[in-house]
């Protein structure tokens, strides 16, 4: 008898200490909990949505099959990991070492006091879209019954969400190392 291999979608972000450290803990996590990472986006910056002065987030989707594990399972072991990489309070609003969200299980529609599933908010948001239509721009939200693709191409939200380069921000950093070094040999 053959084990059904589940898809799965989770969201990853982080805004507190080293940002890009924290996702790669955070895939780290979902492989030591026997998650088979089969697929990850790129790393994206983005703004902040519906809070203010937070720092930007770094956000990613990764594809996961998995066999024998219930959506609350899934689920338990995410939020295990949350708590391991640092995070302690759920609170929505609230700056955070790393963030995972189930988005999506197949093609389950689940609906408990603790899990809502597909994630009742990723059609709204850019920041979860843009890296998950990058590796799976043709899967289909099993309610709106539209592919990831079509739903960015609609939704509202206009935050910035731009991929990551970690040189850019070093170069930044040159050219301002050698601006004050330049007006020191011209005062000199």
């Amino acid at each position: 008898m053959e084990t059904e291999v589940i898809t799965a979608y989770v969201g990853l972000g982080s805004n507190l200490g080293d940002r890009a450290g924290n996702l790669l803990l955070a895939v780290r996590g979902l492989m030591e909990a026997s998650f088979v990472v089969s697929k990850l986006s790129g790393i994206y910056e983005t703004e902040p949505v519906g809070v203010e002065n937070h720092a930007p987030y770094l956000n990613m989707v990764a594809e996961i099959h998995l066999t024998s594990i219930s959506p609350s399972q899934m689920m338990a072991r995410v939020l295990r990991i949350e708590y391991l990489l640092g995070r302690r309070d759920k609170n929505m609003k609230k700056p955070r070492t790393v963030d995972i969200d189930l988005l999506f299980y197949g093609e389950i529609q689940y609906n408990t006091e603790f899990l809502t599933l597909p994630h009742p908010r990723l059609h709204e948001r850019r920041f979860v879209l843009v890296p998950l239509a990058e590796i799976a721009p043709h899967l289909v939200h099993p309610v709106l019954n539209k592919n990831i693709q079509e739903i960015l191409q609609t939704v509202e939200d206009d935050s910035t969400v731009r991929r990551w380069n970690p040189n850019l921000r070093l170069a930044a950093r040159d050219i301002e190392i050698l601006s004050r070094l330049k007006s020191r040999t011209q005062d000199a």
